[in-house]
């Protein structure tokens, strides 16, 4: 699925501070009006889901799979040493929308992905790969015949409550995504939760594998969690839900206030 919302200017992100106050009124780095970012050269991040026909994976693993992933990208040596190979494109990346495509892949599908440059996290069932960005007019071939769509996933057995010590992607109760649409934006979430975290507790947290857990708020904890001052994820409404949506909010003990 595509989600594109926007992204803070050229700030680099290891020094960016989500705005995050009030959904309603308050800028967020992922804020759906247009502006300048608009006219830059415009990249996406591509993330490849492995559903197998006879064994597809559980909805919220998959979900803290791709958060984990994008986490374990965004902190790869590639990424974050100066001269690191994907370094320029990450960056040409940031200083325009921050937008993720996530599709999926099976059999020899998924072997032909795998084999281009990229990072695979694996979680208990899932298994997501994701590649440096890419121009959106420039999808390598074995990316770009991949579906979007067919992302519907299930979990078999009720959710169990999160530690109130692990980091919480909070998803809105009241907005409805499919699969693919929702790993985007736990994406997006986890990477404001990155961007905001202090240097120890970034290294803290990579140390300990990135442990997160996806939950659905209670809806009468909703306002009071995008009230709070944590990071929240705001669409810009180009596929699913309506523009301005706020759709994740990332609570991570660190941020807490």
């Amino acid at each position: 699925m595509t989600s594109e919302p926007a992204q803070p200017s050229s700030t680099p992100p290891s020094s960016t501070q989500p705005s995050s106050t009030q959904p309603s009124s308050a800028p967020t780095p992922f804020a759906d009006r247009a502006d300048d970012r608009d006219n830059a050269p415009q990249y996406v991040l591509p993330l490849v889901v492995r559903i197998e026909r006879t064994d597809p994976p559980g909805h919220t693993d998959a979900l803290e799979t791709a958060a984990r992933a994008v986490l374990n990208f965004l902190s790869d040596e590639r990424v974050t040493a100066p001269e690191g190979a994907w370094a320029a494109a990450v960056a040409a990346w940031e200083d325009a929308r921050i937008r993720k495509v996530v599709r999926r892949a099976r059999g020899a599908e998924w072997r032909k992905a795998s084999e281009l440059p990229g990072l695979t996290t694996t979680g208990k069932t899932a298994e997501v790969r994701v590649f440096p960005p890419i121009p959106l007019d420039g999808w390598p071939k074995e990316l770009a015949k991949l579906q979007v769509s067919g992302t519907e996933l299930t979990d078999d057995a009720p959710l169990a409550p999160a530690d109130p010590d692990t980091p919480v992607l909070w998803l809105n109760p009241d907005v409805e995504m499919s699969t693919g649409k929702s790993m985007a934006q736990v994406g997006h979430a986890a990477q404001l939760a990155w961007w905001a975290l202090a240097a120890p507790a970034r290294a803290a947290w990579k140390a300990d594998g990135f442990p997160l857990a996806v939950r659905p708020s209670d809806a009468a904890a909703w306002a009071s969690l995008t009230a709070s001052g944590l990071p929240f994820v705001r669409d810009a409404g180009f596929t699913e839900i309506a523009p301005g949506s706020c759709t994740v909010v990332a609570d991570h003990p660190a941020l807490r206030r």
